[in-house]
């Protein structure tokens, strides 16, 4: 199998309300990057590197990717700022990846972070909103969980899907979320506490929403034929694949359904010559519970209006069939916006390594990372390896 590049390092902070800034958070994630390599790293050894954020509240707008080759330790690295809303991490993961497949660069770091938890209510409203379409869903005052309400009042109804699968991805996700020292949320819930939980944007309520998070992650990136040079067990990346759709959800055939991961997911399949079922878990993008679901369909691993029985019959759950999310997703791991896409490799990078813990999947050796921008408006799927 031709690999397109691999991972030979990854670190990851605690995601939750943390005291740290973004710059910190940016260090302590590259910290841990460069100590989790075998052989070691040299930084002054990088060719590029890429800064997922979409800056949250405004922090350090103009010029933060100047901020990511200070923390890194290689002033002068070309460093390169990604934003593509809540896909931000997912598509500064590519830009490596077709860096070191293109031969410009033979070793990149990747890091994504956020910190929101230090601005207001309203001004958190206005930087999640900037995701949606601003002419139109935000002026009218519809926030971002009100959107993917409304996508959840359309799927149930579109195909008689039971409430209790929302309720089943939280429950599942809290689970492999406890094992995960990294998460913001590690308690277990119940499908009676979904049920009870206050309503946020019907039919959505408390426990069917990702938190708001603060974190990063980081990635190095190496060309195949390097990754030896650092470790004997690198974790490959194989396929890379993106779309987009249109940015305002009621211009679209159906609201429903997340067309750019479809084309994201097809395009990842090709470039790595795959078929899904040799796939072992899915990291999916979960902000709410609704868009595990629709991704599962998105990306082709259910039918369309079948994600709800699949998920009820357990097939989802670490121990099952098609482990979905065994960090917790950002349901319980939490979803600092730049940082989400990266921190998805991170686990992919501790699973096929055999490597995390209490959550392992026994035997894991293919995955894919799901990461969405928005309210579907932009897909970045990925195709890794061990071995």
């Amino acid at each position: 199998m031709e690999h397109r590049a691999a991972i030979v390092g990854a670190g990851h902070t605690r995601f939750g309300v943390l005291d740290e800034g973004p710059r910190r958070l940016v260090g302590s994630a590259i910290d841990l990057a460069v100590a989790s390599v075998d052989r070691g790293f040299d930084r002054a050894g990088l060719d590029a590197a890429y800064l997922a954020t979409i800056g949250f509240g405004g922090w350090q707008i103009g010029n933060s990717s100047a901020m990511l080759a200070e923390e890194a330790g290689a002033p002068g690295v070309p460093a390169v700022r990604v934003e593509n809303a809540c896909a931000s991490g997912g598509f500064a993961l590519h830009q490596a990846v077709r860096a070191v497949a293109s031969g410009s660069a033979e070793l990149a770091l990747v890091v994504g972070v956020e910190k929101m938890t230090d601005v207001s209510n309203a001004r958190r409203r206005f930087w999640l909103g900037v995701s949606g379409d601003t002419a139109w869903e935000r002026q009218a005052g519809l926030t971002f969980a009100g959107v993917y309400g409304m996508i959840a009042s359309r799927y149930l109804d579109l195909y008689r899907a039971p409430r209790e699968a929302l309720a089943e991805v939280a429950v599942k996700n809290h689970a492999n979320g406890a094992l995960n020292p990294n998460a913001h949320f590690r308690k277990a819930v119940t499908r009676e506490q979904s049920a009870a939980a206050p309503r946020v944007a019907d039919p959505l309520g408390v426990l069917d929403c990702c938190p708001v998070s603060d974190g990063a992650a980081a990635l190095i990136v190496t060309s195949p034929a390097a990754a030896r040079r650092f470790t004997d067990t690198p974790v490959w990346i194989d396929g890379i694949g993106a779309g987009s759709d249109r940015l305002a959800v009621q211009e679209r055939e159906e609201p429903s359904r997340f067309d750019a991961s479809s084309r994201a997911a097809e395009a990842a399949l090709r470039d790595a010559g795959w078929e899904r079922k040799g796939i072992s878990f899915l990291e999916l993008h979960d902000c709410f519970t609704i868009a595990e679901l629709l991704a599962l369909e998105d990306l082709g691993f259910a039918g369309r209006g079948t994600a709800a029985a699949l998920t009820l019959s357990g097939a989802t759950r670490r121990d099952g069939a098609l482990p979905v999310n065994p960090d917790g997703g950002l349901k319980a791991k939490g979803h600092p916006i730049g940082a989400t896409g990266v921190s998805q490799a991170h686990e992919v990078f501790l699973q096929l390594r055999g490597a995390a813990g209490p959550r392992q999947i026994p035997g894991a050796t293919r995955a894919l990372t799901h990461n969405v921008g928005g309210a579907g408006a932009t897909a970045a799927v990925t195709l890794f390896s061990g071995g």
